[in-house]
């Protein structure tokens, strides 16, 4: 395989400088076809150690490749300025790896490195972050994808921030599907808004307008079969109904906690968080289930873990468990499109 042109963005980082660092790297091709999206953990080293092992960790793969031209953009003007040859390289431990990142651009027919922001860098410097979270290489090249495509309703009653994860999964071509239906149980929250930001006019069904859970639920089926949805996702959706036959183990939801503990009625969002901090928890997590007529129950898909920290809030609990959360949804909703999941009473086999 060749390709002509590649863009690059890098970043690196240490919590500590030095500190337990990592790289990070996106590759995309000229017209925007993502071919790459790593995250490199790296152990204790310095900032500057990171970001260049970011950039040559890069043309690394570029160059496996098989690409003829680079553009490369880092927020670290220390490495384009050194790199462009405008300043010298003084540090000893760093310049062995200046030298290899030559030797990798000189390899290509016409390169380019160039400084940008750190606001326009930030897909780099989220996949550094997830592997120093995680302690271990982090990998989010889009796979090809597979399956047949999906016809997604989402229920949402609040920011529609999962919502939003899957939009972005399925607008970068890592998930066979479509959001063909969103449904909120409020009209005033933020994820109504973000719905017509995506070109998607929701629907708002308020519980409270219906006298019991059958009429309410009758309500919410016929906007789902109107759409003829193929899969029912739970994006922050609060509300209680009552699943009718034909949508059994077609409707999943997302839990900001491994289940089955810290889940039932009431446990949402900062309430979760709270719940396991104060339980002194070691690690949490997020599970995507199938659900059945009760709150946070139904056979499990998908888990997994990340660790409580001992200076955690509910804020950065919350913001590392949502890291994880926007991995596992995806997935789940992926081996669903590929038919690889068999409900057994309740217990979920992988095909």
């Amino acid at each position: 395989m060749s390709i002509q042109k590649v863009i690059i963005h890098t970043d690196g980082g240490s919590r500590g400088n030095p500190g337990p660092g990592a790289a990070g790297y996106i590759i995309d091709d000229a017209v925007g076809r993502r071919l790459a999206a790593c995250g490199c953990f790296l152990g204790n080293v310095t900032n500057n150690y990171a970001e260049y092992t970011a950039v040559g960790k890069a043309l690394r793969h570029a160059q496996q490749l098989g690409v003829r031209e680079v553009e490369l953009y880092s927020d670290s003007n220390l490495i384009v300025q050194q790199l462009n040859g405008r300043y010298k390289v003084k540090s000893d431990v760093i310049r062995p790896l200046y030298r290899r990142c030559m030797e990798l651009l000189n390899g290509f027919e016409a390169w380019r490195i160039i400084h940008i922001p750190r606001e326009q860098n930030a897909e780099a410097d989220q996949l550094a972050n997830m592997a120093m979270d995680a302690q271990h290489d982090i990998d989010r090249t889009p796979a090809e994808l597979s399956g047949k495509k999906l016809r997604l309703g989402i229920l949402l009653s609040g920011s529609g921030r999962t919502m939003l994860n899957i939009h972005h999964e399925i607008a970068g071509g890592r998930l066979n599907s479509e959001i063909v239906q969103v449904i909120s149980s409020r009209s005033t929250v933020a994820g109504v808004n973000r719905a017509r930001d995506i070109g998607i006019d929701p629907v708002v069904i308020r519980r409270r307008e219906f006298v019991d859970v059958e009429s309410f639920s009758a309500r919410l089926t016929k906007e789902l079969d109107a759409a003829k949805v193929d899969l029912v996702v739970q994006a922050g959706w609060l509300c209680l109904w009552h699943i009718p036959p034909h949508y059994d183990n077609r409707v999943m939801n997302i839990h900001p906690a491994l289940l089955p503990s810290f889940g039932g009625q009431g446990m949402w969002g900062h309430h979760v968080h709270e719940a396991v901090l104060k339980a002194g928890c070691k690690i949490s997590g997020c599970t995507v289930h199938f659900c059945t007529n009760e709150y946070d129950a139904g056979p499990i898909i998908i888990q997994r873990a990340c660790e409580v920290r001992d200076d955690d809030t509910p804020d950065t609990l919350a913001d590392r468990v949502f890291e994880q959360e926007c991995i596992a949804y995806p997935q789940a909703i992926t081996l669903f499109s590929q038919d690889r999941l068999k409900v057994q009473g309740n217990t979920v086999k992988r095909l």
